[in-house]
């Protein structure tokens, strides 16, 4: 309707709504691109799903703690073993 009317307000009107749709379609061409990007990363994503769960086995295997008997600190002496202060046999 705007293009039958030939004043300027018209005009001004009718690059707007041009200027619009071309905004609108810029932006849908973005959409696009983003969901293609998306399924791009989901498909290497599950190329390497069986190595990234294999990576989180590894991981959780080392999270075990080991069940190594403790090793005592210090040095020990072998001697006999003497008793102090008992009755003395003569």
């Amino acid at each position: 309707m705007t293009s039958v009317l030939k004043s300027e307000r018209a005009v001004k009107i009718s690059i707007n709504i041009i200027k619009a749709f071309v905004k609108l379609r810029e932006l849908l061409s973005t959409h696009k691109e983003l969901a293609n990007k998306l399924n791009q990363m989901e498909r290497k994503i599950e190329k390497h799903d069986e190595e990234i769960h294999m990576i989180f086995e590894a991981i959780r295997q080392l999270m075990i703690p080991l069940e190594t008997p403790r090793k005592r600190i210090g040095f020990g002496v072998e001697e006999p073993r003497v008793r102090y202060g008992g009755k003395k046999t003569v």
